[in-house]
C-alpha cells in the first residue's frame, strides 16, 4: 500500500494571485528505486524527474499521461519519468556501463535533449494525441530548467525546486496566475517565502504541514489532493504487439539459441516468455493487433 504522503496537492494564494502543486513520495519512490540499482546522481536526477511529472499532471489538463524524457549521448544514455491521470508513476534511467548522471545538465552537451510530452486518449484509442514540448538545457539542475521553459512558454513567473534521496522525492511548482489576479506584490511575497525552502525541508515534511508552514500568512486554499503510487502499464499483450512489430523471421533467430523469447520490461521487472511453439499463433493474424509501442511499457 502506498502511504497517505505519497499525494499530489493542488492550492491557490488567493491574496497573491498564485496557484501551485507540491508533490511528496515515499512508497512510491522506493517501488521505483526497486527495480534497478543506480549510482547516486542517477537516482537523484530520477526522483526528481518523476517528482516533475506529477506536479505537471496538476499544472496541465492531462487526460492520458505526461512523460519527461532526457536523452544524451553522454554516460546518461536515457532519463525517462511518467505520471498518469489516475496518479500512477515509473521510471527509469539507462546509463553507460560504469558511468553516472551529471550533476550539471549542461555538460550534457548540443546533442541532448529534454523534452515534455502529453498523451491523451484520441477519438481511436489506438491513436492517442500527443503533445511535445522540448526544453532547453541551459541551466544546471533539472528544476531551473523547467522554470525557464515554463517563463518562456507561458510567459508567466514561476518557481520550482525539486529534491529527491534515498527514501523520499518531492517537489513544489509556484505560478503567478495569469492576469491581474492578486494584489501589486502578491508574487514578491510568494517568492520570497519560496526562497526560504530548502530541498531538505522539502524531503522532511509532507503535504498540507508544509504549505502551512510556508504560506499560512497567505491563507492558502486547497483546490483538490489526489494519491500517487507505482504502477507499470506493461502487459503480454503488448509484448506481443512488439514482436509482430519486429516480424516472424527475426523473432524466430532471436528464439533459436533457446527456443523462445525472453522479454523484461525494463519498468517494473515483470518476465514475459514466448517458446517457439506458439509463434504459429502469435504470428497467424498480426493484422488485428494494436501498433507496437516504442518501448516496452
Amino acid at each position: 500500500m502506498t502511504a497517505q504522503s505519497d499525494t499530489l496537492v493542488r492550492f491557490l494564494l488567493p491574496d497573491a494571485g498564485v496557484r501551485g502543486v507540491h508533490v511528496h513520495l515515499d512508497a512510491t519512490w522506493a517501488e521505483i528505486l526497486s527495480h534497478a540499482v543506480y549510482p547516486p546522481a542517477a537516482a537523484e536526477l530520477l526522483g526528481e524527474a518523476a517528482v516533475a511529472s506529477a506536479l505537471f499532471t496538476g499544472h496541465t489538463k492531462v487526460d492520458g499521461r505526461l512523460s519527461i524524457q532526457l536523452r544524451s549521448n553522454t554516460a546518461m544514455r536515457t532519463l525517462f519519468a511518467e505520471c498518469t491521470a489516475a496518479g500512477t508513476l515509473r521510471g527509469i534511467v539507462q546509463l553507460a556501463d560504469g558511468g553516472d548522471a551529471p550533476r550539471d545538465l549542461t555538460t550534457l552537451g548540443d546533442d541532448a535533449l529534454l523534452a515534455i510530452t502529453i498523451e491523451n486518449p484520441g477519438l481511436d484509442p489506438r491513436e492517442p494525441q500527443r503533445y511535445q514540448s522540448l526544453v532547453g538545457l541551459t541551466a544546471a539542475r533539472l528544476d531551473e530548467a523547467f522554470e525557464d521553459y515554463f517563463r518562456q512558454s507561458e510567459q508567466l513567473p514561476t518557481r520550482l525546486l525539486l529534491a529527491a534521496d534515498g527514501t523520499r522525492a518531492a517537489g513544489l511548482l509556484l505560478q503567478k496566475l495569469p492576469g491581474d489576479e492578486g494584489d501589486n506584490d502578491g508574487w514578491s511575497r510568494a517568492s520570497a517565502l519560496f526562497e526560504t525552502l530548502g530541498k531538505q525541508e522539502l524531503l522532511d515534511v509532507a503535504g498540507n504541514d508544509l504549505l502551512h508552514r510556508l504560506f499560512h500568512e497567505e491563507k492558502p486554499e486547497l483546490l483538490g489532493e489526489r494519491g500517487l503510487r507505482f504502477a507499470c502499464s506493461c502487459s503480454r499483450e503488448r509484448v506481443e504487439g512488439m514482436l509482430q512489430s519486429l516480424g516472424e523471421e527475426e523473432a524466430r533467430a532471436a528464439a533459436e539459441p533457446t527456443g523462445a523469447v525472453e522479454v523484461r520490461c525494463e519498468f517494473c521487472g515483470q518476465e514475459y516468455h514466448f517458446p517457439l511453439t506458439e509463434f504459429a499463433i502469435l504470428f497467424s493474424d498480426t493484422g488485428v493487433s494494436s501498433p507496437a509501442p516504442e518501448r516496452l511499457q
